[in-house]
């Protein structure tokens, strides 16, 4: 029977979870473990992860490899999350854990975090209306809209751990100014996203995290199916545990000391977004990350995972966010639609498969979102903008490719020169060339952003690839920047593009 496994290094904690799936809907959970060792440590202060951390985690780490070669797992998955974002020496203890656990550690950003974690609520309880969900961790705070088309995704950095050592005196009670302090920080990471938080009525507000589950167990909604944390008790529970010291709340409460310092951080984060969602309480259905990543692990060994519905919210999200930058809708489905028209017709020379695809689509639809912030370099910025964007669904790495393909739909051609390109696998080099060669012949068949061009065929010839279009109006424009952005193209493919005009839709004469 199929076993898989997920491991998330977190900034609180390190956590395993191995389950058997003897068919896609029945995944059964055979072993859990979690390690207090604190990641985040310092790492939010100083960028830099502690040497003593670092053994801690490598050890966490053997322990997990063990108990993966002891349940005999077929595939796994390991992430960790906000303190490796957030540390100059990450590569050490990847390093580390790949030659002394034998395990392959990635990084994922929060909205991959986030995407997953959605992925999990789903598989426990029915996501319907407008739903909210905040997944709170040490060193990050993801809020996202799950329960429509447009949703969105944003990642904070107000995280329990970052706020303790930032703010708080560890151990010790929360005084007048330390309170202030860290509600001014929340506050203040938060405003840009009021007017989406306050959309109200939102039909249910989600949290995930060990302390969101903490904090449903010390402030329960008593008329609630599901736990479920009573706002108006975690406002209250809030004062009485910052008058404490952490001490005093394991005492009173049952609480572990690894808990016990970082509950105080997360009411406050809590507290907060309930208020701003207009919110009297949020269900916590006690699943996270690691739930998400075997369920999407066991769909995808089944070969059950619906990768076109998969593209079909990445498209959506990249439409909400291009909409968010007030791109030129229009421009970008035409282009959209005939850069994918050249690649299917040109598969015999490039040899890409869907993802390929998928990527180009996405940087096709971005590909001007820089306008906003300059049109003359906005390639430039088109790139900045996909990277550091809140894009729900494809991976950091993916997302890096996407806003590649888009920077590269003008002017300069892919160049070592340029550091993420340069940073990239030979393999990913070399599919960034090829879409942004099909990008740019793309692009160029709609210069003038009146969606003139219909794409009839896509023909690879001896020496050329011929393309038929279908016009009602004048093509010039179009045919003469084909001419001039075409050259990536020749130099990708190794042929020439000749564009021919169908004679019965238009009297544009064609190359």
């Amino acid at each position: 029977m199929p076993r898989f496994a997920a491991i998330d290094v977190g900034s609180n904690a390190m956590r395993l979870l191995i389950v058997q799936a003897p068919e896609p809907s029945r995944i059964r959970p055979l072993r859990q473990l979690r390690v207090p060792v604190r990641l985040g440590h310092n790492v939010f202060q100083t960028g830099r992860l502690d040497t003593d951390t670092i053994d801690q985690c490598v050890a966490a780490m053997q322990t997990f490899a063990a108990a993966l070669e002891d349940a005999k797992v077929d595939r796994y998955r390991a992430v960790v999350t906000a303190s490796a974002r957030s540390a100059s020496n990450a590569d050490v203890l990847f390093e580390r854990v790949r030659e002394e656990a034998g395990l392959s550690l990635e990084t994922i950003d929060g909205t991959e975090e986030a995407r997953l974690v959605a992925m999990a609520v789903r598989s426990v309880q029915p996501v319907e209306g407008r739903t909210l969900l905040m997944d709170l961790g040490g060193g990050s705070l993801e809020i996202s809209n799950i329960g429509d088309a447009k949703g969105f995704t944003v990642s904070l950095a107000i995280g329990t751990v970052r706020l303790l050592e930032a703010f708080l005196e560890p151990g010790a009670p929360v005084d007048a100014h330390q309170d202030r302090l860290v509600r001014e920080y929340i506050d203040r990471l938060l405003a840009p996203h009021r007017k989406m938080l306050r959309q109200a009525p939102w039909d249910h507000v989600i949290g995930t995290g060990g302390n969101l589950v903490a904090s449903a167990q010390l402030c329960p909604r008593e008329d609630a199916t599901v736990p479920t944390i009573d706002i108006e008790k975690a406002r209250g529970m809030l004062g009485e545990l910052a008058s404490m010291t952490t001490t005093e709340r394991c005492a009173s409460y049952g609480l572990k000391r690894d808990r016990a310092d970082v509950i105080v951080p997360a009411l406050y984060a809590i507290v907060a977004v309930a208020d701003l969602a207009k919110a009297e309480a949020i269900e916590v259905p006690g699943v996270g990350l690691k739930e998400g990543i075997v369920r999407e692990l066991v769909q995808k060994h089944y070969r059950v995972w619906d990768y076109h519905q998969e593209d079909d919210k990445v498209v959506a999200a990249a439409m909400h966010l291009g909409r968010r930058y007030h791109f030129d809708e229009r421009h970008a489905l035409q282009v959209a639609n005939i850069a994918d028209a050249i690649f299917r017709g040109t598969r015999k020379l490039h040899r890409r498969g869907e993802k390929s695809r998928a990527i180009l689509k996405v940087a096709a639809l971005l590909h001007d979102i820089g306008d906003f912030i300059n049109p003359r370099s906005h390639h430039k910025h088109s790139q900045y903008i996909i990277e550091n964007s809140d894009l729900m669904g494809p991976s950091p790495q993916t997302r890096t490719l996407i806003a590649l393909v888009a920077r590269y739909h003008r002017r300069a051609t892919p160049s070592p020169r340029h550091t993420a390109y340069r940073n990239l696998s030979a393999e990913d080099r070399d599919r960034v060339k090829t879409l942004a060669a099909i990008l740019r012949v793309a692009d160029a068949l709609d210069r003038s952003h009146l969606s003139k061009v219909e794409v009839v065929s896509v023909k690879p010839k001896r020496s050329t690839v011929a393309i038929e279009i279908a016009a009602k109006q004048d093509v010039s424009l179009e045919l003469w920047t084909v001419e001039r952005k075409a050259d990536l193209f020749r130099d990708v493919f190794g042929c020439d593009v000749r564009i021919k005009v169908n004679e019965t839709r238009t009297h544009a004469s064609a190359r």
